[in-house]
C-alpha cells in the first residue's frame, strides 16, 4: 500500500514533505514489528496509540484514527491523528464531516470503472443517480450530459496516471440553469505501481466565461505543443475544446506535408466543391464522429463560395451563433453538409483561421448541437485564443516535418543501397534515423572492394543534425570512396580527408577574416586482407569496433581514437588486428551505445548483445538493435555494420 494523500498535519507529525511521502510505502511510517500494525490496516475502523518512525529516524507515539474506504479495505484507508504527544492535531469529527458531509462528493472506481465506495455528498449532487449502487458502472451512475466523455477521461487517467483537474461536468437535468460541476480525477496505485482504480472528487460551480476560459487555456497549454507531430497537435486541440467549448471540433490544414499525401491542387474538384483542406484533427461528444463527412488524413471538399473558403481568403473568423439552414444560404451549395446539420441538430457555428508568422495554415471549426446555448462573443474570443496558440505550434511542427522529410530523403539517396563483400566477407547492416525534433543526422557506413580480394569497411558520423549534416555525410562518403581507389593506408586516407574537410570549410568564406564554422565528423576506416587474415584500422574519434572471435568471445579493438575529421589536426595511427576465419567485426555509430548517455555501460551492453551463438548475421543485427534500442533511436541516428570473414579465407 502506498501514500495517496499527504496533508500539512502529516508533514508536521512525520517530518516528510509531500514530495517525499506521496507514492511511498505506508508501512515505513510505522515502527517495524509494532503489535498495533495488523489492527491499523484492518477491515474495520480503529483508533489507538501507535509507534511511528519519523523522517529523522526517531520513534514517537501518536494517536491515530483509521477508517477503511470500503468494506474490505481494498480501496485504501483514511488515517488521521487526533493527538500527538498530547497535543491535538485534527479532530476526528472534522475528518468525518469532511468525508461524509462536505459539498465535495468522493467516489472510488475500480479498474473496470465500477463504483466501490462513495461518501454521503453523492446523494446531494444532481450529476449522480438518486440512489447510486456499489458495483454500478460509471455511465450508469452518472446523470450528466455526455457521461461517455468523463468515462474516456477516467480511462485515460487510469492508463497514464496523470491527474485530471477542473473537468467540467453538466447535469442532464440541472436544478439551476447555470450550475455545473468541477471534477478532479486521481489514480490510486498499489505499492508496486499497479493501478487499482480512480478517485473522483466533484464540487458544484456556476458558469463564468472568464474562469472557464482560463481553465481551458491552461489545459490547452499543458496538452498542446508536447509533440512534434502536427497531426497529434491538431487532434489535441480538437479534443481539448470538446465538450467544454463545443460539441464538435475539426482542424483542417491546407498543407499535406504531415500526411504524406498529394498536394490539394493536384486533386480533382467535383461539380459542386473543391478540395480545400486535409483533415488533421476531429473530436466530438459522439464516439462515432457522426457529424464528420471526412476522416482524419483525407481531403476535405468545400463549395467554392462558403464560409470555409472565406475564412481562408480573408483571414478573419466566421461567427454564426444561430446557424441559418433556411433556403437561400450557403448551404444550398453544400447539400451533404446541410443533411448532416439537420440530422445532428447543429445550431451554432464558429470558423477560426489558423495562422502563424503571416502564413495561413488552415481553419478550426467549432459547432454546438446538443448544448442548447448558442456561441457567444466570449466563446469566439476563447476559440481564437486557442487557435492562435495551436497555430504557432502547428507551424513549428510543419517546419520540422518539412526539414526532417527532406533530410531523410537526402539520407536515403546518399546511403548505399546494395553493399557487397564479394567472396571476402558476409555482410548485414541496419540504419535507423532518429525520430525526435531536428535529430536526423549524418551517420553512414560503406563497404568498398579493393584489389587482391581486400575489402574496406567504413562507418562515420557527422557532428550535428538536419539537412546540412545529411549533405555533409554525402560529401564525406563520396570522398572516402574516391580516396579508397588510391589504395592508401587507413591512417593516411583519414589524414587526406581531414585536410580536404578544412579546405572545404575555408572555401565557404570570401573575405578571409571570418572564423570558419568548421564541421566535424568521426570515422573509422578498416581494410581486411583475407590472405593474411589481418584487418588494418584507423579511427578519427570514432568508437572502437567490436570483434566476435570464432570461439564466441567478444572484445573491442584497441585503436588510438585520433581527432575527428575537419579539425585540421591531421594525426592518425593504424592498428592491425588478426581476424581468423568466421570472425565477425561490428562497426557502429555512437547512437547505438549512448542511449543512456553512459558510453562505458553502452559498450558493455553491446558486448553482451554480441555474445552467444549466432544463427545468422542478419538475425544478430536485428537482435543487437532490439536489445540496445528496443524503442528505436530518439536523439541520434543508429548505424550498424556487421562483417563476417569466410571460413576459407586465407
Amino acid at each position: 500500500m502506498t501514500v495517496s494523500v499527504w496533508t500539512g498535519a502529516a508533514e508536521r507529525l512525520w517530518g516528510y514533505s509531500a514530495d517525499q511521502a506521496l507514492h511511498s510505502p505506508a508501512q515505513r511510517l510505522l515502527v517495524s514489528g509494532a503489535p498495533e500494525i495488523p489492527r491499523v490496516f484492518a477491515d474495520s475502523p480503529w483508533s489507538g496509540r501507535v509507534r511511528i518512525r519519523r523522517r529523522d529516524g526517531h520513534e514517537a507515539t501518536a494517536g491515530l484514527q483509521v477508517t477503511p474506504l470500503d468494506a474490505d479495505g481494498g480501496a485504501g484507508w483514511l488515517v488521521w491523528g487526533p493527538t500527538m504527544f498530547g497535543r491535538p492535531v485534527l479532530d476526528p469529527a472534522a475528518v468525518h464531516a469532511l468525508v461524509h458531509h462536505s459539498p465535495i462528493s468522493l467516489v472510488i472506481w475500480d479498474r473496470e470503472l465500477r463504483c466501490t465506495w462513495f461518501n454521503d455528498s453523492v446523494h446531494h449532487q444532481d450529476i449522480y443517480s438518486s440512489e447510486p449502487e456499489l458495483g454500478g458502472y460509471v455511465t450508469d451512475l452518472l446523470r450528466a450530459r455526455h457521461p461517455e466523455c468523463l468515462e474516456r477521461a477516467m480511462a485515460r487517467v487510469l492508463r497514464d496516471g496523470v491527474p485530471l483537474l477542473g473537468y467540467e461536468l453538466w447535469p442532464a437535468e440541472a436544478r439551476a440553469p447555470d450550475s455545473y460541476y468541477r471534477v478532479a480525477l486521481i489514480r490510486l496505485d498499489e505499492p508496486d505501481g499497479r493501478p487499482v482504480g480512480v478517485c473522483s472528487a466533484a464540487v458544484q460551480a456556476s458558469t463564468g466565461h472568464q474562469i472557464g476560459g482560463l481553465r481551458l487555456l491552461n489545459e490547452a497549454k499543458s496538452r498542446i505543443g508536447t509533440d512534434v507531430d502536427p497531426l497529434v497537435t491538431s487532434q489535441r486541440l480538437a479534443e481539448t475544446a470538446v465538450p467544454q467549448l463545443a460539441d464538435y471540433v475539426t482542424i483542417d490544414l491546407v498543407e499535406a506535408v504531415p500526411l504524406d499525401k498529394e498536394p490539394l491542387r493536384r486533386l480533382r474538384s467535383t461539380d459542386t466543391s473543391v478540395p480545400g483542406f486535409y483533415r488533421a484533427g476531429a473530436a466530438s461528444i459522439h464516439d462515432d464522429l457522426r457529424e464528420s463527412l471526412w476522416a482524419r488524413g483525407t481531403p476535405v471538399y468545400v463549395p467554392p463560395a462558403s464560409p470555409f473558403t472565406a475564412v481562408l481568403k480573408n483571414r478573419r473568423s466566421y461567427f454564426e451563433p444561430v446557424l441559418d439552414t433556411s433556403p437561400g444560404t450557403w448551404l444550398d451549395h453544400d447539400p451533404d453538409r446541410a443533411q448532416v446539420i439537420r440530422q445532428t441538430g447543429m445550431h451554432s457555428l464558429m470558423i477560426v483561421p489558423l495562422q502563424a508568422r503571416g502564413a495561413m495554415l488552415g481553419i478550426s471549426v467549432f459547432v454546438r448541437s446538443e448544448n442548447p446555448a448558442p456561441f457567444s462573443r466570449a466563446d469566439l474570443a476563447l476559440a481564437e485564443e486557442l487557435a492562435a496558440r495551436a497555430a504557432l505550434i502547428i507551424d513549428n511542427t510543419l517546419r520540422y516535418t518539412r526539414e526532417r522529410t527532406a533530410a531523410l530523403a537526402i539520407q536515403r539517396a546518399l546511403m548505399p543501397h546494395h553493399l557487397s563483400g564479394g567472396s571476402t566477407v558476409e555482410l548485414a547492416t541496419r540504419y535507423l534515423p532518429a525520430d525526435t525534433y531536428a535529430c536526423v543526422g549524418g551517420d553512414w557506413f560503406d563497404v568498398i572492394q579493393l584489389s587482391d580480394s581486400r575489402v574496406a569497411l567504413i562507418v562515420g558520423d557527422v557532428v550535428g543534425h538536419g539537412i546540412n549534416a545529411a549533405l555533409t555525410m554525402g560529401r564525406l562518403r563520396a570522398t572516402t570512396r574516391a580516396f579508397s581507389k588510391l589504395e592508401l593506408p587507413p591512417a593516411e586516407l583519414l589524414r587526406f580527408m581531414d585536410e580536404l574537410a578544412v579546405d572545404i570549410t575555408r572555401d565557404h568564406y570570401d573575405d578571409g577574416t571570418s572564423a570558419p564554422s568548421a564541421f566535424a565528423a568521426t570515422c573509422l576506416y578498416a581494410v581486411y586482407d583475407p590472405k593474411s587474415q589481418r584487418c588494418t584500422m584507423s579511427s578519427a574519434g570514432h568508437p572502437p569496433p567490436a570483434i566476435i572471435f570464432p570461439d564466441g568471445s567478444v572484445d573491442f579493438a584497441g585503436i588510438p581514437p585520433g581527432a575527428p575529421i575537419g579539425l585540421g589536426l591531421g594525426f592518425f595511427e593504424s592498428t592491425d588486428v588478426e581476424l581468423p576465419g568466421s570472425s565477425v567485426i561490428a562497426l557502429y555509430s555512437d547512437g547505438l551505445i549512448e542511449m543512456e548517455h553512459d558510453v562505458d555501460r553502452g559498450l558493455q551492453r553491446l558486448r553482451t548483445a554480441l555474445a552467444g551463438p549466432i544463427s545468422s548475421l542478419d538475425d544478430l543485427c536485428t537482435s543487437v538493435v532490439d536489445t540496445l534500442a528496443p524503442d528505436g533511436p530518439v536523439d541520434d541516428d543508429i548505424a550498424l555494420l556487421l562483417a563476417r570473414t569466410h571460413p576459407a579465407a586465407g
